[in-house]
């Protein structure tokens, strides 16, 4: 059986400054605005759905595995905005990055307050 995500929704107060937001700092391009939805397609073809909703928004957490050179070009544009970015999860190392499996990585939230981390080695991957 093959299975592959194809896309999911992220919802966001506004779909439009998240959606440019995500797209800045991964150096994306966004896609055409389709219905409710604006989309944010990834390498792997994967879509990042946006839709704006009128209630509170239940926090996501997104991880996207990046190369070393993307990690550059992400940490200099998260750091040009002046965005608070941490080491872990839980936002108690601000201002660091960490080297979980030989990697680089960080966390740092979207307009919305979604918990969005940027890898270069998947977890378990590495010493």
């Amino acid at each position: 059986m093959s299975v592959e995500l194809n896309h999911t929704i992220v919802l966001a107060r506004d779909n439009r400054k998240s959606a440019e937001f995500l797209a800045h700092i991964l150096g994306l391009e966004l896609g055409r605005e389709w219905g409710p939805f604006i989309p944010l397609t990834l390498s792997n073809n994967v879509t990042l759905d946006f839709a704006t909703v009128d209630h509170d928004v239940p926090l996501q957490h997104y991880a996207f595995l990046i190369s070393e050179d993307e990690f550059d070009q992400v940490f200099g544009r998260i750091q040009a905005a002046g965005i608070t970015y941490y080491a872990d999860p839980h936002g108690k190392r601000p201002g660091e990055i960490n080297h979980n499996d030989g990697g680089r990585g960080m966390y740092f939230n979207d307009p919305a307050g979604h918990g969005m981390e940027v890898i270069t080695r998947p977890y378990g991957s590495g010493s």
